[in-house]
């Protein structure tokens, strides 16, 4: 390999590591940066995106000031855990755990600023101490944490912040010992990609911790797979395969961040119509269904009213929509010759995928056609919802109508 391959994928990985913690930003802000937890958990992002690019700069710059972001990042590390931890338990720490990390984070930012090597490595090694027992602070506090004065979301999310300190701390350690070790990068940077992935799919709750570990556990045996192939095939030595893996997982991980965002914010979108139904006023189902026109599912509807169906049985359409409310052309209900006779013809007549029953009295249907490729269950489900929230509205409207009949009367 080239002589200056682990300086490439040292900046690389750097740059990665900052994508992710922008990403990770990027979507706490969205969620809402005045939230308490989002506040503190912010902080962290912040912190480690300095020492990232302190690093960076370092290293395509070559100017040694640079090393001031990255010390001081580094010092604040254990400041930023312990908040984030005392934020989710919902408890201060103990007064010795405090002083401990204040006074290690003030001695070590102000050492941050000695330009002078002559320190080192004694700052160094102090400072992968005091690094070490941060962490052990806030994994013990986790520990002992009680679990049932905590809801299922935060226990969730003190889980996954206990995994990211299990994954962080060996990498921090080969971090500062990367001589003794034989290393030939920094690989911390892996395991801010990991908390940053792990941070983000608190957001997806259908994920349990099991598949989130698994989804893990293969991305590691598919870089370590894929790393020792490509070592053999171009017959590289230790250093360059380990480099090989972790540009692999790296890739990786920050396909997943940027993913699990993505889906996030294309839910976020999704939302749209659940939050217009839950905010309808109107109590015309088909004034209810045209403000709908601008989400995907309504766009482009056909109404069908009474009118258009004069050819058709009132007691087979009945039979139907009682059966279906939302008719599928995928997957028609078996009603009898009649009633398939009836479907098709509707589905022919209108081009459509999907039709449901609006209103029954005097009876509107909807007309949609999705491609089966463009459809989710989530679509599916929404449609549902749709016509259920359409039909009430109708059902309601009637019987407002009947009440106001018999006042009359």
């Amino acid at each position: 390999m080239i002589a200056a391959a682990n300086i490439l994928i040292s900046a690389f990985l750097s740059f990665v590591a900052l994508l992710g913690l922008l990403t990770l930003r990027w979507v706490l802000i969205r969620q809402g940066d005045c939230d308490p937890i989002n506040r503190r958990l912010l902080f962290g992002v912040q912190v480690m995106m300095l020492l990232f690019l302190g690093r960076l700069l370092l290293i395509l710059t070559g100017v040694a000031a640079f090393r001031i972001l990255v010390l001081l990042g580094a010092a604040l590390i254990p400041l930023a855990v312990l908040l984030l931890t005392e934020g989710l338990l919902r408890r201060h720490a103990p007064q010795w755990a405090k002083a401990l990390i204040a006074g290690g984070t003030i001695l070590f930012a102000i050492a941050a600023f000695w330009y002078s090597p002559v320190i080192d490595p004694v700052r160094l090694y102090g400072l992968l101490g005091f690094q070490v027992a941060g962490f052990c602070v806030s994994g013990l506090l986790i520990m002992r944490r009680d679990r049932g004065s905590l809801s299922f979301a935060e226990n969730t999310m003190v889980t996954r912040l206990a995994l990211s300190l299990l994954l962080f701390i060996p990498l921090a350690v080969g971090d500062f010992l990367a001589d003794v070790f034989r290393l030939p990068i920094q690989f911390s940077s892996l395991g801010v990609l990991v908390f940053c992935w792990l941070a983000i799919g608190l957001a997806r709750a259908q994920i349990s911790h099991r598949e989130t570990l698994l989804i893990l556990f293969v991305m590691i045996c598919a870089a370590v797979i894929s790393g020792c192939l490509i070592g053999l095939v171009v017959d590289v030595g230790r250093a360059e395969a380990l480099m090989i893996i972790a540009l692999i997982f790296a890739v990786m991980v920050l396909a997943a961040v940027l993913q699990d965002a993505r889906s996030l914010q294309a839910e976020e979108r999704s939302f749209g119509l659940l939050r217009h139904l839950a905010t309808a006023r109107t109590e015309d189902p088909v004034a209810f269904l045209r403000d709908l026109r601008a989400h995907p599912l309504v766009d482009g509807a056909v109404v069908v009213h009474d009118d258009s169906l004069r050819g058709l049985q009132p007691e087979i359409l009945d039979l139907i929509f009682r059966k279906a409310p939302v008719l599928r052309r995928a997957s028609p209900p078996s009603l009898g010759p009649a009633a398939d006779d009836h479907i098709a013809h509707l589905f022919l007549h209108y081009s459509a995928t999907h039709i449901f029953s609006a209103q029954s009295a005097p009876r509107v249907l909807i007309a949609l056609s999705m491609p089966s490729l463009g459809l989710s269950p989530h679509a599916e489900l929404e449609l549902e919802v749709v016509q259920r929230m359409a039909a009430l509205i109708a059902h309601q409207r009637a019987e407002v109508g009947s009440a106001e009949g018999v006042v009359d009367g």
